[in-house]
């Protein structure tokens, strides 16, 4: 049984060390949860973010959340949320007392600057991640990076995108069921 403090532990270190939001922090989940602590097997965890990804709520207190509960019930629930949303709460609350006074300061400006490109790193390395472990062979790779290239430079809805998508393989699997049956 996951010892609770390991759950606070593992989510405070996650919250407090990851910059980006919940999307960011997926890598430090995976390498504690799954690779450290064996604690969850990988494919049950990216189905795991498969379903986090679908509820309302802030992606990374969805994910601690669904671990925790997972691990040790409502008490590991409470434990690995609280974990996670204290680092942002305490930040928060330091920034909004201080930034009036700072907001202007060059050295904050440039360390702001020197953060943007290790954000888009710590989201990008967890996409990848995504890809490699729901695009199952060559042929589904082209989904994920022509959904992406419509969102990002089109501006297409990410819903209709989905919706398309889910049809689309509905229709494939009705026309690929009938093809079978055929022989």
């Amino acid at each position: 049984m996951v010892p609770l403090r390991d759950l606070f532990s593992i989510f405070l270190q996650i919250g407090a060390f990851t910059l980006g939001g919940g999307y960011a922090m997926l890598a430090m989940v995976e390498r504690s949860i799954v690779t450290k602590k064996g604690y969850i097997g990988k494919e049950e965890f990216w189905d795991m973010i498969a379903v986090v990804q679908t509820l309302p709520g802030v992606f990374a207190i969805n994910t601690a959340l669904y671990v925790g509960y997972k691990l040790r019930g409502k008490r590991g629930a409470l434990c690995a949320s609280v974990g996670a949303a204290l680092p942002s709460f305490i930040a928060i609350l330091l920034i909004a007392m201080f930034f009036v006074e700072v907001k202007d300061n060059e050295l904050v400006e440039r360390i702001f600057r020197g953060i943007r490109p290790c954000v888009v790193a710590l989201i990008l390395v967890p996409a990848v991640n995504l890809i490699r472990n729901n695009c199952k062979g060559w042929k589904m790779l082209p989904v994920p990076l022509i959904s992406a290239a419509l969102i990002g430079f089109f501006k297409v809805s990410p819903i209709l995108i989905i919706v398309v998508v889910a049809v689309s393989a509905l229709l494939y699997g009705i026309y690929f069921s009938k093809k079978m049956e055929g022989r």
